[in-house]
């Protein structure tokens, strides 16, 4: 059955495809989900219980939530396989009452990369967007190499969200797990906006520590969103909440950062925050209808 917005009651911009429960693809894929589980405190991910798409879009349907789902291909940085962005795309569909696709596919894959791009927008026209995770890939995101990919999804009239400032990939783990924080500074999508002035772009999480950095491109550039996803609402910097209740109410987003962070968690603890009563509906679900043009 097909989105029906008037029975959602929010829209959750920011969740993981993870693995099917009890799945491990590689060696040393536990030890990685045993961190991030430690980092953000999430117990069903130490467990090696981590929910399946369906598992995701069942949940989701029974709070009545729609949720924007995403792989990330960190294979070249990681080692880890990915998961195939078209499965990713054939399970999420199978709720497409809930359930929004985006995919994947690591920049260093270069022309490769660019002709599944362009590949999976022509068979899959539900794909809203590409993911991309800076410290998890290994780039700048104004690296030149990813530029053709970034063109495809421009011309295509779709969405880029970026991870961007600290990440719980690696952390506590020997040598961060190879991972550099360095490539998540928001500033280097400032780039991308002045570049590509067409192509919606979505600065996830607060970006520690750099998130005056986010909310001066995300003021800067019209074509530049923010998302509130992988904090719970308590923890978020007062500035932020200031340009979310001001210069920047259009442009600010729900996500929760699913599994690491419930959207149960998420919301009560945003009902509790300082954000304005005419902001909350505009964060929650009307920004994300008009990103995603639903």
């Amino acid at each position: 059955m097909p989105l029906n917005l008037d029975d959602i009651v929010a829209i959750d911009i920011h969740t993981h495809a993870e693995e099917p429960c009890d799945a491990c693809r590689d060696d040393g894929y536990n030890e990685f989900q045993a961190g991030m589980a430690r980092y953000f405190k999430n117990p069903a991910g130490a467990e090696g219980m981590l929910p399946s798409i369906q598992q995701t879009g069942e949940y989701y349907r029974a709070r009545k939530i729609a949720a924007v789902i995403f792989p990330v291909d960190a294979e070249r940085e990681s080692g880890f396989r990915r998961y195939h962005n078209e499965e990713v795309v054939e399970l999420a569909s199978e709720y497409d009452d809930v359930l929004i696709p985006f995919v994947s596919i690591d920049p260093h894959k270069g022309k490769m990369g660019v002709r599944e791009a362009e590949r999976l927008l022509r068979d899959y026209p539900q794909i809203k967007g590409f993911k991309f995770h800076p410290t998890f890939q290994g780039f700048y995101p104004n690296d030149r190499m990813a530029y053709e990919m970034y063109s495809v999804i421009q011309e295509a009239g779709r969405i880029a969200l970026f991870h961007t400032g600290q990440t719980g990939v690696g952390s506590g783990m020997r040598g961060g797990m190879g991972m550099r924080l360095k490539y998540s500074n928001p500033m280097y999508l400032d780039d991308v906006a002045v570049d590509f002035p067409d192509l919606k772009i979505i600065l996830a999480h607060p970006s520690f520590p750099w998130q005056e950095e986010a909310l001066s491109v995300a003021t800067h550039k019209p074509n530049v969103y923010i998302d509130l996803s992988g904090w719970s609402p308590k923890y978020f910097p007062p500035i932020l909440v200031q340009y979310a209740n001001s210069m920047l109410r259009k442009k600010m987003l729900f996500g929760s950062d699913w599994p690491a962070i419930t959207p149960d968690r998420w919301l009560a603890d945003f009902e509790k925050a300082p954000f304005r009563d005419e902001v909350r509906p505009l964060i929650l679900k009307e920004n994300a209808k008009r990103v995603l043009d639903l």
